[in-house]
């Protein structure tokens, strides 16, 4: 039964829900990538340090200090035709423990003509009880490229912390030349640390990471493949529908990034962020 007092909580812990919102594009002038209209709102930045060629690299901070149930981010990203972009994130993004409602980030990426558009944040690490949804919708020309990989983290055993239950959903929808070329969503919920313990789900692994890139082919994944002996982890690679992906499952986060910066090495036509680096 609801409460006055429950009521009034709930109303408060709405009040306090951080919320954040970037949306830009960019556009190519005298040969070199350049930013166009900026819109920040909320507790979501992005930043822009020095060009690096005809490119342009983007950081995106959340000021709030993390994400906790309740929160909404919006993120809306257009690259123009013949464009470079390269965006990765200040940090790791933490997930907090949600009473309430799950947290929702909702990340939209197009790329125009000939552009290349390069997501590549680093980790999400999910807390013990964190809910989040997530969605990535991802709009492409038919010879627009991209390369997008994500990390997700289930607890800090570094710190001795898991987690055990909680909900994670996560929908990646791809079109290319206006097709639906991928639709996929993953949904973890309840006791999430028994389903990952399953041998058929991650064999106990505590760090997933999922690498897309477009375009792909065998000549692609036979490169990528070229690395396998260094993995700590396990890799898997295919490709289908005129793009590859590689997944990622290993026992801690740091074995992860390590195979996901060897495959990045070997797919992405730019360097990486400086950030994935220190």
């Amino acid at each position: 039964m609801r409460t006055e007092a429950t009521g009034a909580a709930l109303s408060t812990f709405a009040d306090n829900r951080a919320r954040g919102a970037v949306g830009f594009d960019v556009k190519v002038e005298d040969g070199v990538t350049r930013r166009g209209a900026l819109h920040e709102s909320g507790s979501l930045r992005v930043r822009f340090p020095s060009p690096e060629g005809d490119g342009l690299s983007g950081v995106f901070v959340n000021t709030a200090g993390g994400i906790a149930g309740g929160d909404r981010f919006d993120i809306d990203i257009s690259a123009g035709e013949g464009a470079r972009l390269t965006l990765t994130t200040a940090a790791a993004e933490k997930v907090y423990r949600a009473p309430g409602p799950a947290a929702g980030l909702n990340i939209a990426l197009k790329a125009r003509a000939g552009a290349h558009l390069s997501w590549l944040p680093q980790e999400t690490i999910l807390f013990d009880r964190a809910r989040i949804i997530r969605r990535i919708d991802i709009d492409l020309a038919d010879d627009a490229s991209l390369l997008l990989c994500e990390i997700v983290v289930f607890g800090r055993a570094a710190m001795g912390e898991k987690m055990l239950h909680g909900e994670f959903i996560d929908r990646w929808r791809l079109r290319r030349g206006g097709k639906l070329v991928f639709a996929e969503t993953i949904r973890l919920d309840g006791d999430v640390g028994a389903k990952l313990a399953q041998l058929a789900v991650a064999k106990g692994g505590v760090a997933i990471g999922t690498a897309l890139i477009v375009p792909g082919d065998e000549v692609l994944v036979e490169r990528i493949r070229e690395a396998s002996e260094s993995f700590g982890g396990e890799v898997g690679i295919s490709t289908w529908n005129g793009f590859a992906m590689v997944r990622f499952c290993a026992q801690d986060a740091a074995r992860l990034r390590a195979d996901m910066m060897a495959v990045l090495g070997r797919a992405s036509p730019v360097p990486l962020p400086r950030l994935w680096l220190n």
